[in-house]
């Protein structure tokens, strides 16, 4: 059997696999931001609860979800683009439903 360097295999999967990764985070971090206030807005609007959401929490996570929309124009990132604006209208007709009640 031929010698075989381990360490320049890790190195080598490590650089391949990074990137992907850290593209892969990113996405689902914005998945969860998107989710973080579904729970609570259907509750809301099946009558289950009478809690709202603070309006500073809502004001701070759609301001990160804008200013990630900003990184994902910038980058040119279709993916990121089309989740965060989805996830703001699933989030935006959930409460005009909830308040037009």
């Amino acid at each position: 059997m031929p010698n075989f360097d381990f360490e320049n295999f890790i190195k080598s999967v490590q650089n391949k696999l990074a990137p992907v990764s850290a593209e892969a985070l990113g996405w689902i971090a914005v998945i969860v931001l998107n989710a973080v206030f579904i729970p609570t807005l259907l509750a809301l609007l099946m009558g289950l609860s009478d809690k709202v959401p603070s309006v500073d929490t809502v004001l701070l996570t759609w301001g990160g979800l804008l200013l990630l929309f900003g990184k994902a124009a910038i980058q040119n990132d279709k993916l990121n683009m089309v989740t965060i604006m989805l996830g703001l209208f699933v989030q935006a007709s959930l409460m005009v439903l909830i308040f037009f009640k």
